[in-house]
């Protein structure tokens, strides 16, 4: 079976996570789509998702029309407050197959000025 171009980049990414992770961090992995965007962060020593955020929830249909941008930076300022609401501010951030580019990058620097650190 031939991998394709994204999965092998999925697999590239998270490897090297897996090589770098200190036991103390968390994993923030980001998945996006044409119009939405969601991310979590686990807990990979127990298999278990601590937080979620994402764009689909109840307060965000409400809204009227928003850019992608600001839905990403508004998705990740939810995110950081959650996060620091239980003492979580040192992550790794998992990409996935995405490139640091574009919304993925907005929702990484709005999470940096809101205190987390990776």
């Amino acid at each position: 079976m031939k991998l394709t171009k994204n999965i092998r980049r999925k697999f590239r990414v998270g490897n090297k996570l897996k090589q770098v992770a200190k036991k103390d961090r968390y994993r923030l992995s980001i998945s996006r789509s044409s119009k939405n965007i969601s991310a979590q962060i686990i807990d990979d020593s127990k298999n278990i998702t601590l937080l979620s955020a994402s764009s689909v929830e109840k307060d965000f249909r409400l809204e009227k029309k928003i850019s992608k941008t600001e839905l990403s930076k508004i998705v990740a300022e939810k995110l950081a407050k959650k996060a620091l609401g239980k003492q979580i501010s040192k992550i790794y951030f998992d990409r996935g197959l995405y490139k640091y580019h574009g919304r993925v990058k907005i929702f990484a620097e709005t999470l940096r000025k809101n205190g987390m650190e990776f």
